[in-house]
């Protein structure tokens, strides 16, 4: 019986380290029922964005870091237009692409944000982490608002800031 509940236990525990290891909240499906099943028309306006997160921090010196959950929220400012982002690609300190959200465009509808979550476990970006975003809007648009929400909590004690997105030439 000894036997059994340990290897119980330790089947629990194996279980519940495995879900440990998820990195990001969003799941693809919310990517595909946002996809644009038909062609971009060729009267929009296509722009592109940076915006810098941070998925650690420099804590004491230089060789300590602490890590963040990153929020980075992709919002559509217009009343009555929906807006397309083509790609949302994220990039490490040393300029290496870690992933691309999804590889066809998908649309928001009038006032609507998507958010992506990097959890705090996700390490990947470092300490200069950024994303790139291709969008494309109707020429009387508003241009698309990115900020990135960067958090930590450590018992009675939280961190937290935020950055904006900046249109970029190429």
């Amino acid at each position: 019986m000894k036997k059994i509940t340990l290897l119980l236990c330790i089947s629990i525990l194996f279980i519940s380290c495995e879900n440990s290891k998820e990195i990001s909240s969003i799941a693809p499906i919310n990517w595909e029922k946002r996809t644009l099943n038909s062609k971009l028309s060729d009267s929009l306006q296509i722009g592109k964005s940076y915006l810098s997160v941070y998925s650690q921090i420099y804590s004491t010196t230089e060789h300590r870091t602490h890590s963040l959950t990153v929020t980075v929220s992709m919002r559509n400012t217009n009343l009555n237009d929906s807006i397309f982002i083509n790609n949302a690609s994220y990039f490490d300190t040393e300029g290496n692409l870690i992933r691309t959200y999804f590889n066809k465009p998908i649309f928001l509808k009038p006032m609507e944000t998507v958010e992506i979550v990097i959890d705090e476990l996700d390490k990947q970006g470092g300490t200069g982490a950024n994303f790139i975003f291709d969008w494309a809007i109707k020429q009387t648009s508003n241009e698309p608002l990115f900020e990135g929400i960067m958090i930590s909590t450590s018992g009675q004690q939280g961190l937290s800031f935020s950055t904006i997105g900046k249109k970029i030439t190429h």
